[in-house]
């Protein structure tokens, strides 16, 4: 397979650019990678509509990935619960070399094909759960060993990806791939393949979410009251929609523990 994500730079001599030129360099790449997602989005819509599908009936997303890509799944899958009042177990980022490798990389733990399903394993992985693997190459080892196997037990499986045609994605049951062309620094994925995976991160879980009723209109409504920020917001909420003056709507929140608690008690 052609790895685009491998391939040469479209600038040279980037040890002899000014500043300006390196950020404006950088910034004319990144403004490609908003449309390349955008030609996918017909991927993407099969994809969540199948983690909803497993999801609304008790399954579990999972992602696994290495490096970058890892620490993708394992970002998108801690601000699940604060942003949407889920349990931490609904969505699970798992990378390569353990959590220890989110800060410090663990080198070769990609190249083991048989760890992903360890990994998956210790969670109780079952047919209702879907897994999808991140990796920008679409070829590491660590994501491909996870998924043919996920395959054979009969789990359901996707990816985000960042080559076309790569064995990643012809594992996948409902894969996306995003090919943003090479990076600004030669293989750095970090750049506009990180953002594009972002990306799709972003809309997978912010539609399943939405799909599953943790927003409503266009609120948070059962976000964690983590910080005295969340607490203003969701006592102007309630102001809002209950007409109750701040210091009533504040009590009320806080003696319910979330926004739609608090809404629901007002309501009865």
């Amino acid at each position: 397979m052609n790895r685009i994500t491998e391939s040469e730079s479209l600038y040279d001599n980037l040890d002899q650019m000014s500043t300006a030129q390196l950020l404006t360099s950088i910034n004319q790449e990144d403004q490609k990678v908003a449309t390349a997602v955008q030609s996918k989005l017909p991927q993407i819509e099969k994809l969540v509509d199948a983690v909803y599908h497993q999801m609304k009936d008790g399954g579990r997303l999972f992602y696994i990935g290495a490096g970058t890509s890892g620490r993708l799944g394992v970002v998108d899958a801690s601000e699940c619960p604060p942003t949407f009042g889920v349990p931490h177990e609904w969505v699970v980022g798992i990378i390569s070399g353990g959590d220890g490798a989110i800060r410090r990389a663990v080198e070769f733990a990609e190249d083991d094909p048989l760890q992903a399903w360890n990994d998956l394993s210790e969670y109780g992985l079952n047919k209702q759960d879907v897994v999808v693997g991140i990796a920008a190459s679409g070829t590491t080892p660590y994501v491909i060993g996870g998924l043919q196997k996920c395959n054979d037990e009969g789990i359901l499986t996707g990816c985000v990806v960042c080559n076309e045609n790569s064995p990643i994605e012809e594992l996948s049951k409902y894969p996306v791939a995003v090919p943003v062309g090479p990076e600004f620094v030669t293989g750095s994925t970090r750049m506009k393949s990180g953002t594009a995976q972002k990306l799709v991160l972003n809309m997978l879980t912010t539609a399943v979410m939405v799909k599953l009723g943790r927003v409503v209109g266009n609120r948070m409504v059962d976000m964690q009251l983590s910080n005295n920020k969340l607490v203003d917001r969701g006592t102007k909420l309630v102001v809002e929609r209950t007409g109750l003056d701040y210091e009533a709507a504040q009590k009320l929140l806080l003696d319910k523990g979330s926004i739609r608690a608090a809404l629901e008690a007002y309501s009865e």
